[in-house]
């Protein structure tokens, strides 16, 4: 009750103050004066800090920051406008990334169609190029390996009812005016990796293979698709006590004997036009052992060599009254085995080929042989002599059979 009554008073006061205040105006009453000024001056205070409070919102001081707290968030939005709120916002700022990717976009397919094109060139020139070297490779071996003068001749032609000899000839014409020289190459096929060197030189070779070498069908097939003349190398019975090798011809054999083992020797292989003795100075200076071997040979239509192992050989001789084709050697190169040695000995081969038209020279697959051959047949060509085989030889110079 007490609390009451005074609150009843102050409002009654304070609703009668403004008529109060024109009483204190006009010096009426002392106690309306004391209360109205502190009234006054609380209501000022009030006032100006109401003023002051609305002059900062009317001013914009809070505005500011409520601005910058939206610039701070905006960046923080602006990365997660893309997923849901803001796209509207960031359609307005990030128009212009959107075309930059665009354009990188575009470039990037532009160089793709270049590089296809620079490919595309860079083949067309490869081949081009490519062709000519194989021509300019395969004139150099033809012409070290075949003398000059084989291509401008046609080789002859064989009759179908031609002896064998000629049959299995290497097909050749020596080119007239040009002395020829035949290289006769003995005891083929027992040292393979000798013989092997020796196919290897430059044809045209003869070479005369023993019977008893081994693989011999495949060693002379070898040496005929190489280009080489083919002739059996018949043993026979020396002088002195070397051995010819097994199922050599001997005098003491009687005639059935020499016949077999002559028919097994020329069975031994094929494809050769002729037959020249291994050895044999004592075998071939008996007429009687001689007769049937060259009968036979005569009978299968081939030639005869005459080694000339001595000089007494009966060959020739019965070669003649056999009226078979047949020549002799002229020639040994390799008596001694040096490299000098055998050039000095071809170097005699060229000066009987100039006085008679042609030399048959006969050596053996030694090392110093073939190196000798090897630097000598190039040059030999270039001095006018034109290398030869054995049947060549046979045809030009020697008619029977």
């Amino acid at each position: 009750m007490a609390r009451k009554l005074p609150r009843k008073p102050q409002k009654a006061a304070a609703r009668k103050p403004s008529p109060k205040t024109s009483a204190a105006a006009s010096g009426r009453g002392a106690p309306g004066r004391a209360v109205s000024p502190i009234l006054l001056a609380l209501a000022g205070v009030i006032a100006v800090f109401a003023v002051a409070l609305g002059a900062r919102f009317i001013i914009g001081r809070d505005a500011p920051e409520s601005e910058t707290v939206v610039e701070r968030e905006a960046p923080v939005i602006a990365p997660a406008a893309p997923i849901k709120m803001p796209p509207p916002k960031v359609a307005d700022a990030p128009p212009p990334p959107p075309p930059p990717p665009v354009r990188e976009a575009e470039p990037a397919p532009a160089p793709v169609p270049v590089p296809p094109l620079q490919v595309t060139e860079a083949p067309a020139p490869v081949p081009v190029p490519a062709p000519p070297p194989p021509p300019a490779m395969t004139p150099k071996p033809v012409v070290a390996m075949l003398p000059p003068p084989v291509a401008p001749l046609e080789p002859p032609k064989v009759a179908p009812g031609s002896p064998l000899w000629k049959k299995n000839a290497l097909p050749f014409r020596a080119p007239p005016g040009k002395p020829a020289i035949a290289i006769v190459i003995d005891d083929m096929g027992v040292d393979r990796k000798r013989s092997n060197r020796t196919v290897s030189l430059p044809a045209p070779l003869t070479l005369a293979w023993l019977p008893y070498a081994h693989e011999l069908p495949a060693q002379a097939r070898a040496a005929r698709a190489a280009g080489h003349e083919l002739m059996l190398h018949l043993p026979m019975e020396p002088s002195g006590s070397a051995d010819p090798g097994p199922q050599a011809l001997r005098v003491s054999l009687d005639k059935g004997e020499i016949l077999r083992r002559t028919k097994a020797a020329l069975d031994s292989f094929d494809g050769y036009v002729g037959v020249n003795n291994h050895m044999g100075s004592r075998f071939t200076a008996d007429s009687a052992a001689m007769a049937p071997v060259l009968g036979e040979i005569a009978r299968r239509g081939l030639l005869w060599l005459d080694s000339r192992t001595t000089a007494k050989s009966a060959g020739l001789t019965l070669a003649r009254e056999l009226q078979m084709p047949f020549a002799g050697r002229d020639i040994f190169l390799d008596n001694e085995m040096t490299v000098p040695a055998v050039r000095g000995q071809l170097a005699k081969t060229e000066q009987v080929a100039r006085k008679q038209g042609y030399a048959i020279a006969i050596g053996h697959p030694h090392d110093a042989t073939i190196d000798a051959l090897a630097s000598w047949m190039p040059e030999v060509q270039k001095r006018g002599f034109v290398l030869v085989p054995v049947s060549a030889v046979v045809r030009a110079h020697h008619t029977g059979g």
